[in-house]
Protein backbone atom coordinates (compact mmCIF):
# COMPACT_ATOMS: atom_id res chain seq x y z
CA UNK A 1 0.00 0.00 0.00
CA UNK A 2 1.64 3.03 -1.26
CA UNK A 3 0.61 6.56 0.77
CA UNK A 4 -0.06 9.49 -1.03
CA UNK A 5 2.43 12.41 -0.91
CA UNK A 6 0.89 15.27 0.84
CA UNK A 7 -0.14 12.42 4.14
CA UNK A 8 3.29 10.83 3.76
CA UNK A 9 5.02 14.78 3.67
CA UNK A 10 3.26 15.65 7.15
CA UNK A 11 3.85 12.70 8.77
CA UNK A 12 7.68 13.49 7.96
CA UNK A 13 6.86 16.91 9.58
CA UNK A 14 5.64 15.59 12.55
CA UNK A 15 7.57 12.28 13.05
CA UNK A 16 10.67 15.31 12.64
CA UNK A 17 9.23 17.43 15.73
CA UNK A 18 8.53 14.57 17.85
CA UNK A 19 11.67 14.15 20.20
CA UNK A 20 10.96 17.93 20.95
CA UNK A 21 7.37 17.67 22.25
CA UNK A 22 7.24 18.94 25.91
CA UNK A 23 6.74 15.60 27.99
CA UNK A 24 3.67 15.55 29.87
CA UNK A 25 3.32 17.08 33.10
CA UNK A 26 4.70 14.78 36.21
CA UNK A 27 2.77 15.00 39.16
CA UNK A 28 5.02 16.43 41.91
CA UNK A 29 5.52 15.23 45.37
CA UNK A 30 4.29 16.92 48.17
CA UNK A 31 6.78 18.81 50.74
CA UNK A 32 8.08 17.06 52.77
CA UNK A 33 6.77 17.28 56.61
CA UNK A 34 9.21 17.87 59.13
CA UNK A 35 10.65 19.72 62.23
CA UNK A 36 11.36 23.48 59.87
CA UNK A 37 7.55 23.11 58.25
CA UNK A 38 5.88 22.68 61.35
CA UNK A 39 2.34 23.95 61.10
CA UNK A 40 2.69 24.86 57.43
CA UNK A 41 0.01 23.97 54.97
CA UNK A 42 0.12 22.44 51.48
CA UNK A 43 -2.80 21.59 49.01
CA UNK A 44 -2.85 17.86 48.53
CA UNK A 45 -5.07 16.41 47.03
CA UNK A 46 -8.06 19.03 47.03
CA UNK A 47 -7.26 19.04 50.84
CA UNK A 48 -5.61 21.79 52.71
CA UNK A 49 -2.95 19.67 54.70
CA UNK A 50 -1.26 21.14 57.97
CA UNK A 51 1.97 19.58 58.86
CA UNK A 52 2.04 18.23 62.31
CA UNK A 53 4.10 16.15 64.72
CA UNK A 54 1.69 12.89 65.47
CA UNK A 55 2.05 10.42 68.02
CA UNK A 56 2.73 6.40 67.46
CA UNK A 57 1.20 3.73 69.14
CA UNK A 58 1.66 0.94 69.42
CA UNK A 59 -2.02 0.02 68.14
CA UNK A 60 -1.23 1.73 64.66
CA UNK A 61 2.06 0.36 64.67
CA UNK A 62 3.64 3.89 63.62
CA UNK A 63 6.20 5.59 65.60
CA UNK A 64 6.20 9.02 66.38
CA UNK A 65 6.51 11.64 63.73
CA UNK A 66 6.10 14.47 61.42
CA UNK A 67 2.60 13.71 59.03
CA UNK A 68 0.89 15.88 56.75
CA UNK A 69 -3.32 15.76 58.39
CA UNK A 70 -5.07 15.75 55.41
CA UNK A 71 -8.11 14.06 57.00
CA UNK A 72 -11.17 15.15 56.29
CA UNK A 73 -12.08 17.71 58.51
CA UNK A 74 -9.61 19.73 57.03
CA UNK A 75 -10.62 22.22 54.61
CA UNK A 76 -11.01 21.95 50.64
CA UNK A 77 -8.40 23.99 48.36
CA UNK A 78 -7.69 24.41 44.61
CA UNK A 79 -9.64 25.08 42.00
CA UNK A 80 -13.44 24.37 41.39
CA UNK A 81 -14.01 25.36 45.74
CA UNK A 82 -17.19 27.14 45.81
CA UNK A 83 -17.67 30.05 48.34
CA UNK A 84 -19.20 28.97 51.48
CA UNK A 85 -23.07 30.09 51.83
CA UNK A 86 -23.38 32.33 54.74
CA UNK A 87 -26.07 31.54 57.35
CA UNK A 88 -29.90 33.19 56.94
CA UNK A 89 -30.28 35.53 59.53
CA UNK A 90 -33.16 35.05 62.32
CA UNK A 91 -36.33 35.40 60.27
CA UNK A 92 -35.19 34.60 57.19
CA UNK A 93 -36.27 31.75 55.12
CA UNK A 94 -34.70 28.84 53.13
CA UNK A 95 -36.66 28.47 49.83
CA UNK A 96 -38.14 25.29 49.94
CA UNK A 97 -38.97 25.26 53.77
CA UNK A 98 -42.26 25.99 55.00
CA UNK A 99 -42.79 26.76 58.66
CA UNK A 100 -46.13 25.88 60.02
CA UNK A 101 -47.35 26.95 63.63
CA UNK A 102 -47.53 24.39 66.01
CA UNK A 103 -50.81 22.75 66.47
CA UNK A 104 -52.72 22.97 70.55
Amino acid sequence: MRIPAAPAALLAILASLAPWAPAPALAQDPPRCEDARLGAVACIAGRLCECRFERGGQITGLPDMFRWDCSTLRPPCGEGILPATPFPTPGQVQPGIILTPPRR
